[in-house]
């Protein structure tokens, strides 16, 4: 009996393996998806312009915080200001532009005294770098000024798409949407434009935002993120908008 019985379980082992000698693998249990609350219902023109309607009642004339004299200071200011606050690189270039606030003033102060004035702001060692050699390009390519377009900007050095967006914005007028940390979680939280990368973030904003309020649209959305919706307990009782808001845990 013993030998009958090994018998017949050796076949059973035999038709369980696979044709590569390895066992069977188990079939495979299918996960079920995993439901999703449903997407927020996007914002319609009059809404929009509702709420920019808002900003502007509050405050016809935003300003940017970044203190500057001219373009080329503003330009020096924002590449200084990445993973920095505007109060702390104010309290630096306050002192530096009266004494720098040309490319080639930036040159003849030289990158070691540029260092004494910023070395309050994070990664001064390699700004410094940036904001001589980018006084250096300003000189050779574009005739010491700061050139008037986006590619011209971003070719500079320590200078990105928002850094052009903000210097095409506050410097020349042009209707750009820069999109810092403030202006990504407004968009998203709100659910006016959500996208997972700031550029997304940015095509939506200039998609859905009426023309006649773009020269001002990134100051309002910035210190309305900077000073309302906080990323941490937003102020939602003084929210201008939070009736239009499509953030579901809102607390007004």
């Amino acid at each position: 009996m013993a030998c009958q019985y090994t018998t017949i379980m050796a076949k059973i082992i035999r038709k369980a393996k696979t044709k590569t000698g390895k066992p069977a693998a188990r079939k495979a249990v299918k996960s079920r998806p995993v439901k999703k609350g449903p997407r927020p219902k996007p914002w319609t023109p009059a809404e929009v312009y509702e709420a920019f309607s808002r900003f502007r009642e509050a405050n016809p004339e935003p300003r940017g915080e970044l203190e500057h004299l001219n373009p080329y200071t503003l330009l020096v200011a924002v590449v200084l200001s990445a993973q920095a606050t505007d109060a702390g690189v104010n309290k630096a270039t306050r002192a530096l532009f009266a004494v720098a606030d040309t490319p080639q003033k930036m040159l003849e102060l030289g990158e070691d005294k540029l260092r004494d004035y910023i070395k309050t702001i994070g990664l001064y060692r390699n700004k410094a770098r940036n904001v001589i050699a980018l006084s250096e390009k300003l000189i050779r390519e574009f005739g010491g000024e700061v050139p008037r377009t986006r590619a011209g900007i971003e070719s500079l050095p320590g200078a990105g798409r928002k850094t052009a967006n903000v210097v095409l914005n506050m410097a020349y007028g042009e209707h750009t949407m820069a999109v810092d940390t403030h202006v990504f979680r407004v968009g998203n939280r709100t659910g006016l434009a959500p996208g997972k990368t700031p550029l997304e973030v940015e095509l939506g904003l200039e998609k859905v935002i009426p023309s006649e309020f773009m020269l001002h649209a990134h100051h309002w959305l910035i210190l309305h993120g900077r000073y309302t919706c906080l990323a941490r307990s937003p102020r939602c009782g003084l929210c201008l908008i939070h009736d239009l808001c499509r953030w579901p845990e809102k607390t007004v």
